[in-house]
């Protein structure tokens, strides 16, 4: 990250101006990670079969980063890791990056693109609740109500999707996505005091390099090598997956943190679900209604709410 933030750049882009660019694009890049997903539903394979292929083009780009880190803490750049903080690291992978998306892969295939990226935008209410019953934090009056406001957004357009007649299918795989916000949502908390240690770019790296093993692991476990072989296009969708909406938005979201700082970068993490919203229209035939609309437009106004009461709390 260095490099870039220091790096001399055109007049007209300042590094601010960089940095927004990299954490929007980034955000809509991780975003249409659910319309590849749909998209290669339509060759009939299974979560199990999607997710290992996804970690599969991953996996080289990731052990390159985790192998340079340790290269630098074997010079003595970085702090070695210790055993307690290498099972951390490894624990933290199988959470966040594996089971999460497992879980959200599952649910797609029973809900719609929109639905499930407002879903998922819901982690940070949950780290609130989570943050209050575990590390007994009070919510304050400003983060229930960014919370009421998010959730009614998603209820919306869950009716919405139910109106479309896919009935309990709609519920189950809504289930299965809030799961994987619940999930995410907890290794974010416990990553907390990690990251301080070992460095988010450290911590990534390693973390998707455990889950892309294990991804890949549970794949040869459930179905017979033969399984690899697949028609064309889910080989090509699964490229497009790794590197556009897996390796890329994680590079552009370290750097974009490194220029204008996380608050800011995560704030412009709400164009994910705008997007997501048009693209599934264009690429996927999923209308926009008003419902739709609504319910998106409440989500994104309950986090920028929720953020902005984190801002506040940050400068008292």
């Amino acid at each position: 990250m260095k490099p870039l933030a220091q790096s001399r750049l055109p007049a007209f882009v300042s590094p601010r101006t960089l940095g927004f660019l990299l954490a929007t694009l980034g955000a809509v890049l991780f975003a249409g990670k659910a319309i590849v997903v749909k998209l290669t539903y339509r060759y009939d394979i299974d979560a199990v079969t999607l997710i290992a292929f996804r970690m599969l083009f991953s996996l080289p780009f990731f052990a390159f980063m985790a192998w340079k880190e340790s290269r630098r803490a074997a010079r003595g750049e970085l702090p070695v890791l210790t055993a307690r903080e290498r099972v951390e690291l490894c624990l933290l992978g199988l959470l966040g990056y594996y089971i999460s998306s497992f879980l959200d892969f599952v649910g797609l295939q029973y809900v719609s693109a929109n639905l499930e990226r407002l879903i998922l935008f819901l982690s940070p209410t949950l780290v609130v609740l989570i943050s209050a019953w575990w590390l007994k934090r009070a919510i304050s009056r400003r983060q229930w109500f960014a919370m009421i406001v998010s959730y009614l957004g998603v209820v919306l357009v869950f009716f919405q999707d139910l109106s479309q007649g896919a009935g309990s299918n709609v519920a189950l795989g809504a289930m299965f996505v809030f799961g994987s916000a619940l999930t995410y949502s907890i290794y974010l908390i416990c990553s907390g005091e990690l990251v301080k240690r070992v460095g988010a770019t450290r911590l990534v790296a390693y973390a998707m390099s455990v889950s892309c093993i294990a991804c890949i692991v549970q794949f040869f476990v459930v179905h017979p090598p033969s399984m690899l072989s697949q028609p064309l296009g889910v080989y090509g969708y699964s490229f497009v997956h790794a590197t556009l909406n897996t390796v890329a938005p994680v590079f552009m979201l370290m750097w974009a943190v490194a220029l204008i700082g996380a608050p800011t970068a995560s704030l412009l993490g709400m164009a994910g679900p705008v997007s997501v919203l048009f693209l599934a229209a264009w690429l996927l035939d999923e209308p926009i209604t008003l419902w739709q609309l609504a319910g998106t437009a409440l989500v994104l106004c309950g986090i920028l709410a929720l953020a902005g009461g984190k801002r506040k709390e940050a400068k008292q």
